[in-house]
């Protein structure tokens, strides 16, 4: 036992330290959390959102339906009410896959590319497939 101290004495002294050192680390760490206020912090911003008239946008595909899309969300993710009422499924253009209007898939789908369909026959007639996430 004597000649294994010796052999790996500064060996077992280093990791004896390091082991120090994380648990006074660990415990400083703890205390300063206590000392941590309790009340959660929060950020209030002002949202600007302008009023822009709504434009129309042209979808592709066979009877072409043209949708009302406000400017303000082009780029950005549609909301569920975006989405016209007579659109039993929606598609994208960059996409072979057609949702329901409430998947979230659809919901992200741009204005610019959104494909509206009126049935599950419609889809499917051009060459849409169903989301596995959203239609089982």
């Amino acid at each position: 036992m004597k000649e294994f101290l010796k052999k790996y004495e500064i060996k077992i002294i280093l990791i004896l330290g390091f082991i120090l050192v994380a648990a006074i680390s660990f415990e400083a760490g703890f205390w300063q959390g206590k000392k941590a206020p309790d009340k959660p912090l929060v950020i209030e911003k002002q949202s600007e959102s302008p009023k822009i008239e709504p434009q129309t946008v042209s979808s592709e595909g066979v009877g072409k339906v043209t949708l009302p899309v406000s400017a303000s969300v082009q780029g950005q993710n549609l909301a569920s009410s975006e989405i016209p009422k007579n659109c039993a499924y929606v598609g994208s253009k960059n996409s072979n896959k057609y949702h329901l209007p409430t998947c979230q898939w659809a919901k992200k789908i741009k204005p610019e590319n959104l494909v509206c369909f009126s049935s599950i026959e419609d889809a499917q007639a051009k060459n849409y497939l169903p989301d596995k996430g959203c239609i089982k």
